[in-house]
C-alpha cells in the first residue's frame, strides 16, 4: 500500500533527479494521480476546498483577471480574462464571458485545492480518478486579497492528506458497423438543424464520435493531414480570422474565440503563443484529423475534429459563429482551398 509519506518521499526524490518535471508527468512516472501528489503537500503549499464547488465558482469573478487552464493528455488550453456570467443548472454550469468561455460538468468535479507553488497561486479541481479537470491561476493583475478571502470561505474542515481516488472503467469498444443502420444515421445527419443535435445522434445509434464522423454522408467528412491542419492555422493567422478552439477534460470544455497570431513548433508541440491565449498541441499524439460539414438551419457548419489513437477527442476547431448566424464565408473558403471538397 502506498502511504502519503512514502509517496511524498518518492516525489521529492524524482524532483531532485529532474527539477523541471511537471506534476502531471511526475504522477505518470510514479503511477499515481496528480491529485494524489498534491495531497502530499496538504498543510504546507496546498489547502483542501469544500466539495460543492458551485458557490465557489460563482465567486471566482471577484478574482478579476486570471488564467483559465483546461487540458487533456494531448492539448493544453490556456485563456486569460475574467470569469463572467457564471451559472448552474443542477450538474451543468456555464461561464459566458468574452474571454473565459466554459461548459462545466460538475459530476466530474470531486476534489479541489488551493495551491501556492513558489508564490504562484491557483485553484485546482480534479475528477474522481485524480485527473485535473480545470485550473485557475492568478496573474499579476488578479485580486490577491479576493483570492485569500475565497480560499478561507471555502476551506474544507478536513485538511488531512487521505485522498481516495477511484479509477474509471476502461472505455467500451466501438459497436460493430454491421450492427448500425448507417443509411438512417446518414439521413438524420443531413436533416440536422443544429450542430448540438450531433451528440443526440451519436447516442441514438450508439456511436463513438470518430466512428460517427467516419460514417458521415458522402462529402460531409474527410480525413486531412497534420500539414494541412497547420496550413489552415497559418492561413487563419495571416488573415486574422476569428476562430473557435475547443479543448476538454471530462469535467470542462474550454473555448477560445478570436484570432490567433504567433504559431511556434517546439519539438513535438505545436503552439499558439499569444498574450491572451496559449495552446500547446502534441503533434505526435494526433492519429486522425477530420474536416466535418454539418447542416444547420443557418447553413453548413465546417469543423475540424482531432483524435488520438484510441479515438479520444483532442480538440475541435470552428470558424467564429453563433446560433442564428451563418458561418463565416472566409473560414469556409480557407478550409475548402486547403482541403478539396
Amino acid at each position: 500500500m502506498i502511504t502519503t509519506q512514502s509517496l511524498r518521499g518518492r516525489w521529492e526524490a524524482l524532483k531532485q533527479e529532474n527539477p523541471k518535471t511537471r506534476i502531471r508527468d511526475a504522477a505518470q512516472q510514479l503511477d499515481v494521480s496528480e491529485a494524489d501528489l498534491l495531497a502530499t503537500q496538504l498543510g504546507e503549499t496546498v489547502q483542501r476546498l469544500e466539495s460543492d464547488f458551485r458557490p465557489l465558482l460563482k465567486d471566482v469573478p471577484t478574482l478579476g483577471y486570471v488564467m483559465a487552464l483546461t487540458r487533456n493528455d494531448h492539448i493544453v488550453h490556456e485563456r486569460k480574462g475574467v470569469y463572467e456570467k457564471v451559472s448552474f443548472n443542477e450538474q451543468t454550469g456555464l461561464v459566458l464571458g468574452p474571454d473565459i468561455d466554459l461548459r462545466l460538468f460538475m459530476s466530474h468535479w470531486h476534489f479541489g485545492f488551493a495551491v501556492n507553488e513558489n508564490g504562484r497561486k491557483s485553484l485546482q479541481f480534479f475528477d474522481q480518478d485524480g485527473t485535473a479537470v480545470h485550473k485557475i491561476y492568478l496573474t499579476d493583475q488578479s485580486n490577491e486579497e479576493a483570492y485569500e478571502a475565497l480560499v478561507q470561505k471555502y476551506l474544507a474542515i478536513d485538511q488531512t492528506s487521505d485522498l481516495v481516488t477511484i479509477p474509471y472503467p476502461e472505455k467500451e469498444a466501438e459497436n460493430a458497423t454491421d450492427a448500425i443502420d448507417i443509411l438512417a444515421f446518414q439521413q438524420e445527419w443531413l436533416a440536422m438543424q443544429d450542430t448540438h443535435e450531433f451528440f443526440g445522434l451519436l447516442r441514438k445509434y450508439k456511436l463513438a464520435r470518430e466512428q460517427g464522423i467516419r460514417l458521415a454522408p458522402n462529402g460531409h467528412s474527410k480525413l486531412i493531414s497534420i500539414d494541412q491542419l497547420k496550413t489552415i492555422f497559418e492561413t487563419v493567422a495571416e488573415r486574422q480570422l476569428s476562430i473557435m478552439i475547443f479543448a476538454s477534460s471530462p469535467g470542462c470544455i474550454q473555448i477560445h474565440t478570436g484570432p490567433i497570431k504567433k504559431l511556434v513548433s517546439m519539438g513535438p508541440w505545436y503552439n499558439v503563443l499569444d498574450p491572451e491565449f496559449n495552446m500547446h498541441l502534441r503533434e505526435d499524439a494526433i492519429n486522425s484529423i477530420w474536416v466535418t460539414r454539418k447542416p444547420t438551419k443557418d447553413g453548413i457548419v465546417t469543423g475540424l475534429d482531432l483524435f488520438d489513437k484510441d479515438g479520444n477527442s483532442i480538440a475541435l476547431v470552428f470558424g467564429k459563429r453563433k446560433p442564428g448566424v451563418p458561418e463565416m464565408k472566409e473560414w469556409q473558403e480557407v478550409v475548402n482551398q486547403i482541403v478539396a471538397v
